[in-house]
């Protein structure tokens, strides 16, 4: 009975790490009907004023409400395949069950192609979602189009990066992000750091616009970046003041945009491999976890044998150690340890009982002739 219960599937602990296998494509379909909604209103207001519209943006507006209707089409798919593999799990009742074995190898499979997808190698990903037939499985495309915007910060262009904050405003807006306001303050300082004086002057512009307007938000950094025009980088105290705001941060804005991009499509910040395994090898059964079972011939414990310094004596008097060695009348006999008491072993002559009271434990000091003092 209790291997038949350690052996029953837990379905809902073994949900916990597939939550965004199905929280991904709904944050998709919400961002979609976003955008399709937008076009929507905007064709709306379009059509009401006729005068003012022409027909290269009424054919563009129809083809984007096809390729929002399409990507919708193609969502719900893989909302489907995903829904389907989940409740496959419910018809398996334990891990003895072939089919479960076949189950945690696809989802190993899933977790693999996860871990790709989010360190850049796309083709591998690619790769091993058509040899397992699971390309419903996983999101290529939203990390690929991470990865793209993620090395485009990387190579110092905030355009793309700029582009995706504005498609996804008001959700960063609720998120209370500053990516967008991070981005700005880089194009600021690589204006000023271009030094020319057309560059200055776009960079005053650039102020006003994308930077004063976030002064509530973030009041210590817009009064640095107004600083920066009084101490462009080549100046000499610059690299005390403002060394952090001129050294390259590229990298940071890079992991800025993923942490922020995985918060807003409700992903794990870290691969869902890492916590596969963090969970399993905590779970890991050591000896200890084991039914303990006596064996025999072990013994459970090891006694010690407890040693005595002998006094010192002269020459002529026989040390402890060589009576008890050399005298054939002398053997060790041991006393049976108690719970209450460490063993020791005693030496009595041959006839005589060891002594079984508390003066067992204390060795009988032998008896040595006194040395005679030196007097002069």
């Amino acid at each position: 009975m209790a291997s038949h219960e350690s052996s029953a599937i837990k379905h809902n602990d073994h949900l916990l790490l597939d939550q965004p296998l199905l929280r991904l494509p709904n944050e998709l379909l919400r961002k979609n009907f976003r955008s399709a909604h937008f076009v929507i209103e905007r064709d709306t207001s379009a059509l009401k004023n006729l005068l003012k519209e022409s027909a290269t943006a009424a054919v563009s507006g129809r083809a984007s409400q096809q390729d929002y209707a399409g990507e919708e089409a193609r969502l719900h798919e893989h909302t489907a395949a995903r829904i389907q593999h989940l409740d496959d799990l419910y018809g398996i009742n334990t891990v003895e069950d072939v089919k479960y074995e076949s189950w945690s190898r696809k989802r190993l499979d899933r977790l693999i192609a996860d871990y790709f997808l989010r360190n850049g190698f796309h083709e591998s990903a690619k790769q091993l979602a058509k040899e397992r037939n699971m390309e419903r499985l996983v999101d290529v495309e939203t990390f690929e189009s991470m990865g793209r915007i993620r090395l485009a910060l990387l190579g110092g262009s905030v355009t793309e990066a700029l582009a995706w904050c504005a498609e996804n405003k008001k959700e960063l807006r609720k998120m209370e992000c500053k990516l967008e306001f991070m981005l700005r303050l880089q194009q600021y300082i690589e204006l000023i750091r271009a030094g020319t004086q057309p560059k200055l002057v776009e960079a005053i512009t650039h102020a006003k616009k994308h930077l004063i307007p976030y002064r509530s938000q973030h009041p210590r950094e817009v009064a640095q970046a107004c600083g920066l025009l009084a101490l462009p980088p080549n100046s000499r105290n610059s690299e005390d003041c403002y060394a952090d705001l001129y050294r390259p941060r590229w990298t940071e804005l890079a992991d800025l945009f993923t942490t922020t991009h995985n918060q807003l499509l409700s992903l794990p910040s870290v691969p869902l491999l890492h916590i596969a395994l963090s969970s399993g090898l905590s779970a890991l059964k050591t000896p200890a976890c084991h039914a303990s079972t006596t064996n025999q011939g072990v013994v459970p414990f090891a006694p010690t044998i407890r040693t005595t310094t002998a006094p010192r004596t002269t020459a002529s008097a026989p040390s402890a150690r060589q009576s008890s060695t050399t005298s054939p009348s002398m053997c060790p006999t041991p006393i049976t340890p108690t719970a209450t008491s460490s063993p020791t072993w005693s030496c009595s002559p041959p006839g005589r009982p060891a002594a079984s009271s508390a003066s067992s434990t204390r060795p009988r000091r032998p008896a040595f002739p006194r040395a005679r003092s030196r007097t002069r």
